[in-house]
């Protein structure tokens, strides 16, 4: 056995297999658009690495898309085929279990085996991201924080992923409300692994947190370099900028970088349809036309009504198909979404039920222009939406639709108290959304006072 560039013990016995596993934990780390290439390298050059093949089964399941399923079943079965050889160590066989359980729909024991490697190697960066995105998926902030703040000792300043474990530092300290904390974490991060697109997004969180959106332009400027590798994680930080400008006013740098980057490709990668999503919802709530753009994402998530992978995807998929009026679409994916709900009890169908079937119910009647429905269903979901997972940012579209529907609803005192809450987790700061809100609150309050002064 030979040892890999984080000095992690491997079963693989070439040196070309070996650098290229090292490539692959590299390129993973960095969300690498050359990730899958120097995996099937690896795999290429040793076709029984089961640690190979059950990381590449876990890579489809995070991708969250059903057809994808088969794919990474089939990498289960070659590396528990191998296992049963006995061609593996203690460390490959918990990746195998974490691949046999997410694909049980159990991604929350997925998580419990890579906790299970970092106790024992607690310096595993591969251990260390794979619970880090699966947490992220599951919508769980202060286990991410936790499991990152565990292992942190054991990364001296030499290792060769200190780098990107500070950059998912940063971004767990963000996502529970240490802004300082998690800027300093994100600014070293990307000192230290230039490449580290991870750690730059989470400081570009930051800004949108603390509702500094000009101090955000300025963080992005000249750092395009720290994305541009990525694979579609780089629309998303072409999202974060657009979010920024959208803050400031400046609606055509938006629809520019909408057409330009954020939907360069019109993929129906779920992670992308969300970006699209809930900009173009957020634009709209803003007054702004956003043409016939509506068009080409309702057509694309007419097909993945029966997907049912996560729930935080079909909420985006639904947005797309009620901006595009694609009414037996939204029927199929309602009925859809309440079977899951009643299904066998697992994270995902857990997921569905809470906060899903509020939350898409409320969507379905704003679109409808139900808002007394709409706001009632997405109040009601509010206290769990962060189990569907994402980000506080990405989640944020669903709160302005919730301050909205209150307001066309009359519900000023109601939408006011989400406004404060809004302002109080967004350190205390109010953006450009929210000060509109307030001025649509105090305007509606004047005219309702007038109404009650006696004509003269």
């Amino acid at each position: 056995m030979g040892h890999d560039c984080f000095g992690q013990t491997t079963t693989l016995e070439t040196e070309v297999a070996r650098h290229a596993w090292d490539q692959t934990q590299m390129a993973f780390l960095a969300h690498g658009a050359a990730t899958p290439t120097h995996l099937a390298a690896t795999l290429t050059a040793e076709p029984d690495f089961a640690l190979g093949h059950a990381v590449k089964g876990l890579f489809y399941l995070l991708l969250g898309r059903r057809e994808l399923y088969p794919t990474a079943a089939e990498a289960l079965n070659t590396a528990q085929t191998i296992a049963a050889q006995g061609a593996v160590s203690w460390r490959e066989r918990k990746f195998i279990d974490a691949l046999a359980a997410y694909l049980d729909n159990r991604p929350s024991q997925s998580v419990a085996d890579m906790e299970e490697v970092l106790g024992a190697h607690p310096d595993d960066p591969l251990a260390m991201k794979l619970s880090h995105a699966i947490r992220f998926v599951l919508g769980d902030a202060a286990g991410m924080r936790r499991s990152i703040e565990r292992v942190l000792p054991a990364y001296g300043p030499d290792h060769a992923a200190k780098g990107y474990l500070l950059g998912c530092h940063a971004f767990a300290l963000e996502e529970t409300g240490d802004y300082s904390r998690a800027e300093i974490a994100g600014r070293q991060a990307l000192w230290m692994a230039q490449d580290d697109a991870w750690g730059l997004h989470a400081v570009a969180h930051v800004y949108d947190m603390t509702c500094d959106a000009a101090g955000g332009l300025n963080w992005l400027a000249g750092r395009e370099n720290a994305w541009a590798h990525c694979n579609n994680f780089r629309y998303h930080v072409w999202w974060h900028k657009a979010l920024m400008h959208l803050d400031l006013g400046q609606i055509d740098a938006v629809m520019e970088l909408y057409d330009s980057q954020i939907r360069a490709d019109k993929t129906d990668d779920y992670r992308d349809i969300s970006n699209a999503t809930s900009l173009l919802s957020r634009l709209e709530l803003d007054g702004v036309d956003v043409g016939d753009r509506w068009e080409e994402l309702a057509e694309l998530c007419e097909k993945r009504t029966e997907d049912g992978c996560l729930i935080f995807a079909d909420l985006h998929y639904l947005l797309a198909l009620i901006g595009g009026g694609r009414e037996e679409a939204i029927a199929r994916m309602m009925a859809r979404l309440e079977a899951d709900a009643a299904g066998t009890p697992n994270d995902v169908t857990d997921r569905m039920a809470d906060p899903g079937i509020a939350a898409a119910t409320g969507l379905h009647a704003f679109g409808e222009g139900d808002y007394g429905k709409a706001f009632t269903h997405l109040a009601a979901a509010r206290a769990t939406m962060p189990r569907a997972g994402g980000s506080h940012a990405q989640r944020d579209v669903f709160e302005r639709l919730t301050i909205d529907a209150g307001l066309r609803a009359g519900r000023l005192e109601a939408a006011q108290r989400i406004l404060d809450e809004r302002q109080a987790r967004r350190a205390g700061q109010d953006d450009g959304y929210s000060s509109a809100r307030r001025d649509l609150i105090a305007a509606a309050r004047g005219i309702a006072q007038d109404a009650r002064i006696p004509a003269q």
